[in-house]
């Protein structure tokens, strides 16, 4: 599907470059030039883990505000001491979010510190170089121990696990020294001893099985986790005896071992405890399976459920349903199934408008090698209903470093809630939720990216590069960003999603750097944005706007423009929340089949140019009608849309009491 929401394809002019050089690493002995606390988005840092360092480890950073190039060039200063002398080093930091960085401690990394063992124990806080105005940014400092080692002695004082237990039970491993996985190396758990089958006198050997150990924690190196594997022991119930020892295989191929612990399990067979999570199954969600014991294909093995029941329709009548499914593994104590189209269920019922109660069994089967367990049957009631869609609206580190554009960048949380707020408006009554984080419950779900500039250099506030006009939303797992490398083979802009710097074509003085004025430029823009864009002498906003409470939360933009400050302000979050709201629920609406549903393969748009059509081509929509100011907007989906997408994904919700326009 090819849809833009711009009247103009406008050239962007170059970005901004990288002004500044990256500083010596070490031996920094002048203050740098225009050092300066942070001010609004406090510069902080929380911790830095894992406090024990080697070679190949990955140094987490958290705080808040961090920056990404090229607006920010980062840096973890530490000053104290390390092996009797004293030390002031910058490590280059690695953006990954504005609450996280990282530092990959390799060899180098690690000699602009010092010698290759000793502790570091002194002040750590990071430093940013702020590339627009050349300042450098600083947090509060902490106190802090590290210690840097060349390799880890594992230690196992405990193995922690019920008396009884399946195959693939998570066994937790207690004490120190374990490797964290990555360019550090791996810890693995060797376990031997001798398998008695149940009702055998005979304890039979087994040959030493290795099995990573996964840390419980990313940076701490006390607890770990790994699985009694079918390898061990197999899948069928008996009795294990023998010893846990841990194994540290470092990167370079050092190899250390701790003492080893005595273990004695009584091994049970597969079985289900519970299914579901109470909520209805529908297509593309998972429901989940409890139990114990089951097998994955990396055991060489196979789970899979047998259901047996029948399907009653709330609309009456029923339906026997017998299958088996062939579930993702999660881990030994639960598997997932998602409904889907493909297998027998599908067949007995259709899965997009279903509405029903499905009552039976549910048996597990696992395999492994030449065993075969069949588990006991449980009992199994579920509900179905019609298909969700589900979005993620994902909003990328663009997108908040653009607010600092509008003078916003305190306000980003307020223009997100604004954002789903219209969302939530625009698809009432329709069986679509927007959420912000991916979803664990739904294995078919579509993204919509909102980023900063427009990758595709044309100034375009939004575009759907999903592939085709997808008629009765056949796919439930669109991506409205990235690059689309069919889509780009096509001929066709390759970057999707909706992008905030394009925004300023509305205004008559775009910042330098951002696409250039256009024929829909209005004084509207420039009347909310001003007083708070730095590059037009406007104040941006700071925390201290917020003090007492002092900015309202707006449902309609009547009073915009405003004069009050705190007013000024608000309508900001509302006019920019709405106007990025607006054009998601247009991409979105693009990668459900819209517009005219019912027509040409080729048609994307509304025919014609109508008020108040979400559907419209980008210039039949001015900014007004977009931000709903003037007595304008908002924008809804027409009459038959709107009738194709209750069809398509239904609720049980009322009509909204709200007028539309005829497509």
């Amino acid at each position: 599907m090819r849809s833009h929401d711009r009247r103009l394809r406008l050239a962007r002019v170059a970005t901004v470059a990288l002004l500044a050089a990256p500083l010596a690493l070490v031996g920094c002995s002048e203050e740098p030039q225009g050092r300066q606390e942070t001010g609004l988005e406090a510069l902080t840092l929380d911790d830095v883990n894992p406090k024990i360092i080697v070679p190949g480890s990955r140094l987490s950073i958290d705080g808040s505000s961090f920056l990404d190039r090229p607006l920010g060039v980062s840096w973890l200063r530490l000053q104290g001491g390390y092996g009797g002398a004293p030390i002031d080093a910058y490590l280059p930091a690695e953006f990954v979010d504005f609450d996280r960085m990282r530092i990959n401690a390799t060899p180098d990394i690690l000699r602009l510190i010092g010698p290759s063992t000793g502790t570091f124990v002194g002040q750590v806080q990071v430093e940013v170089d702020f590339v627009p105005d050349g300042t450098r940014q600083v947090s509060i400092a902490r106190t802090m121990e590290l210690q840097i080692l060349d390799h880890l002695e594992p230690q196992l004082d405990e193995v922690a696990a019920a008396s009884v237990i399946f195959a693939n039970e998570p066994i937790e491993v207690r004490g120190s020294g374990l490797l964290l996985g990555g360019d550090e190396g791996t810890t693995y758990a060797i376990v031997e001893g001798c398998v008695r089958s149940l009702g055998s006198d005979a304890c039979e050997p087994i040959t030493p099985v290795e099995i990573p150990v996964v840390p419980a924690d990313s940076g701490l190196r006390d607890l770990g986790v790994f699985p009694f594997s079918p390898r061990i022991a197999g899948i069928t119930a008996g009795n294990f005896e023998g010893t846990v020892t841990l194994r540290n295989e470092h990167a370079d191929g050092e190899i250390r071992e701790s003492t080893a612990q005595q273990v004695a399990y009584e091994l049970t067979e597969t079985v289900v405890t519970a299914v579901g999570d109470g909520e209805a199954a529908t297509l593309g969600r998972y429901v989940t399976v409890d139990g114990g014991g089951f097998v994955s294909r990396d055991d060489g093995g196979l789970t899979s459920l047998v259901l047996d029941g029948t399907y009653f329709p709330d609309s009456g009548g029923e339906a026997p349903v017998s299958l088996q499914v062939i579930p993702d593994f999660v881990d030994g104590r639960q598997v997932r199934y998602v409904i889907n189209e493909e297998d027998t269920l599908a067949q007995a019922i259709d899965i997009r408008q279903a509405r029903g109660t499905f009552v039976g069994q549910i048996q597990p089967v696992v395999e492994f090698e030449d065993q075969q367990v069949e588990g006991a049957p449980a009992e199994l009631t579920f509900r179905l209903e019609p298909v969700k869609q589900v979005v993620v609206v994902q909003f990328n580190a663009s997108y908040t470093e653009s607010l600092r554009l509008f003078g916003l960048r305190a306000l980003d949380q307020q223009i997100r809630e604004r954002v789903l707020t219209v969302l939530a408006r625009d698809y009432e009554a329709i069986n679509v939720e927007f959420v912000t984080e991916t979803p664990t419950d739904y294995k078919l779900y579509s993204v919509v990216e909102i980023a900063g500039p427009d990758p595709n250099g044309l100034g375009l506030l939004g575009y759907d590069n999903t592939p085709g006009k997808d008629r009765d939303n056949v796919r439930l797992d669109d991506r409205i960003g990235g690059v689309n490398a069919q889509t780009l083979e096509s001929g066709l802009p390759g970057f999707g999603g909706v992008f905030m710097e394009s925004l300023f074509s509305f205004s008559f003085h775009p910042p330098a750097g951002t696409v250039g004025s256009a024929d829909v430029a209005t004084e509207s823009f420039d009347q909310i944005f001003d007083p708070l864009r730095p590059d037009r002498g406007g104040q941006a906003v700071t925390s201290a706007d917020f003090a007492g409470g002092a900015v309202p939360v707006l449902s309609s933009g009547a009073t915009c423009p405003a004069t009050a400050r705190a007013d000024r302000i608000a309508c900001a979050v509302f006019v920019l929340g709405s106007v990025v709201g607006s054009t998601v629920s247009h991409e979105v609406g693009h990668s459900l089949g819209l517009a005219e549903p019912l027509g040409s393969l080729e048609e994307f748009h509304n025919k014609g140019d109508l008020a108040g059509r979400l559907m419209d081509a980008g210039s039949a929509r001015s900014f007004e009608e977009r931000a709903e100011l003037m007595g304008e907007g908002p924008s809804r989906f027409c009459v038959e849309s709107y009738e194709y997408l209750r069809g398509i994904l239904p609720t049980t919700d009322l009509d909204p009491p709200v007028s539309r326009p005829p497509c």
